[in-house]
């Protein structure tokens, strides 16, 4: 009966007509942002994040998960439309739904990724609903040292999960760590790498780095691309699935919402890994093996639930261990600290109507998705012919009015420009900037509970390892790093990550 209270508890608040007004604005920016070419969730929500900040936390958190998805879709629309994935974790759907598209059955595949996905999100709110009370309750006994463990945990297995080289993976959480430290020592108020600029006495500015790194640019990296500017769409016929095409879509529907539902919790890439093994597990027990890549409704269906379903689950270690699970989850703790909520454990007790009406509004927005996206098939794919050197200037400028607005300080905007730049760069040189900014979140968490943990025990770090939650996190930690490096794995990682590009 408490399962059901909250949810009545969550809906009341989630139908406010304020709430459910802002979470279609966020369905709608979302999609819109999200179906241009190159730009995926991370970017999308980063660069939409400074609009939110002046709504009640539960408003804003239910824009921000609005816009999460919404781009999901977005960036599948993209990959079925002119082959160009919004995220990494379309780029399954890219294979069998752009050839789909080709041969004039674009409508059909788009609606299986509807279908899918709507079907997905729907099963995984639920488990999400009944697993993350539980969770939260075993988190609440959790001391600085298993939380310091945890964080570390966390923070290894993103990096097996990272595309390309788990060394350079490595030197960005470190990086990102070391940005997080930047500001005034959390218990002596001395000041580190200021070097002098009062602007910095407080910390970087979270949402500088990330409209930065993520918008900025990944704008720059899509204008050198002539692929991403000049892709016309394929023409949208005849939406809705054969009696044959629904037939074929039901089994993979299910076992991709199964998948994703377990790996979406995974730190790093679980909504990646989601999405490649649905697919793989529907061509290795297809009997038309020879249609996967030529355009197989199967191949739409299960990746595209599998992450939608991941997207959702994703919330689960947000929301009760208060740690990201991928980069928007970074986005969303960023949102959470702005708004004065620590996310954690504690959220679920503190504020219920914000925990149980953000789970609400995730099913409330996955129909405002089906609701939304179908009829305006057409605006997305009109949308696709603006040229390039109109829209982004355009995307930049409202980024960095957002991020202006917020403190109203110039430095802001500077550092949005820097952190773009390096983020160019550090694409550039084969870094993806994905675990920086998890390092730059979980960096300061991950310090003072190693200080809160080393006080508490009066300097002795075998602390760590003498509590038994602790050492088994930091025994998964070690595994996890040792399995990385391993020569078949990081062949098969190598694997993976070329066919995703």
């Amino acid at each position: 009966m408490d399962l059901l209270d909250n949810l009545l508890l969550g809906f009341s608040t989630a139908l406010l007509i304020e709430n459910v007004l802002y979470c279609f604005l966020g369905v709608l920016l979302g999609t819109a942002v999200g179906v241009l070419p190159g730009i995926g969730p991370t970017a999308t929500v980063a660069m939409l994040l400074p609009i939110t900040f002046n709504f009640e936390p539960v408003t804003a958190l239910i824009m921000l998960a609005g816009i999460y998805y919404g781009a999901q879709y977005g960036g599948s629309t993209t990959a079925i439309l002119i082959n160009l994935p919004g995220e990494s974790s379309a780029a399954v759907t890219a294979l069998d739904g752009h050839e789909m598209a080709r041969q004039g059955r674009a409508g059909p595949a788009l609606a299986a990724a509807a279908v899918g996905s709507f079907f997905a999100g729907t099963v995984a709110t639920v488990v999400l609903a009944v697993a993350a009370p539980p969770l939260a309750g075993v988190a609440l006994r959790f001391g600085p040292a298993e939380y310091f463990s945890l964080v570390l945990f966390g923070l290894i297995v993103s990096i097996a999960l990272a595309r390309g080289s788990a060394l350079k993976a490595l030197a960005m959480i470190a990086l990102g760590v070391l940005l997080g430290t930047v500001g005034q020592d959390i218990y002596t108020g001395t000041p580190r790498y200021v070097f002098g600029q009062r602007e910095l006495y407080g910390g970087i500015d979270f949402v500088s780095v990330a409209v930065g790194m993520f918008g900025i640019a990944e704008i720059l990296r899509n204008l050198e691309n002539e692929r991403t500017r000049v892709s016309l769409p394929a023409s949208v016929t005849g939406l809705w699935p054969t009696a044959e095409d629904r037939r074929r879509i039901v089994g993979p529907i299910l076992r991709g919402t199964g998948l994703g539902a377990a790996l979406g919790i995974l730190p790093g890439g679980g909504h990646v890994l989601a999405s490649f093994t649905s697919y793989a597990v529907e061509k290795r027990i297809s009997r038309r093996q020879d249609e996967f890549g030529h355009g197989a409704i199967e191949g739409v269906a299960g990746p595209e639930s599998a992450n939608n379903a991941a997207a959702q689950t994703s919330f689960i270690p947000l929301l009760t261990l208060g740690l990201p699970a991928h980069p928007v989850m970074a986005l969303m703790v960023g949102a959470f600290i702005v708004h004065g909520i620590t996310p954690g454990p504690n959220v679920i007790n503190d504020e219920p109507a914000l925990f149980w009406g953000l789970i609400a509004s995730m099913w409330i927005g996955n129909v405002l998705l089906v609701l939304l996206n179908l009829p305006l098939i057409g605006i997305w794919v009109r949308m696709l012919r603006i040229p390039y050197q109109v829209l982004f200037p355009m995307i930049i400028l409202f980024a960095a009015v957002g991020t202006y607005s917020l403190n109203f300080n110039a430095y802001d905007v500077y550092a949005i420009a820097f952190f773009g730049l390096l983020g160019y760069v550090l694409i550039k040189c084969g870094c993806e900037p994905a675990p920086l900014l998890l390092g730059f979140v979980l960096g300061p968490l991950l310090e003072e509970n190693l200080r809160r943990a080393l006080i508490i025990s009066r300097g002795d770090p075998s602390v760590f390892l003498t509590r038994p939650i602790s050492a088994v996190l930091l025994l998964l930690a070690a595994a996890a790093l040792v399995i990385t490096v391993l020569p078949a794995i990081r062949e098969r990682r190598d694997t993976v990550f070329t066919e995703e590009e």
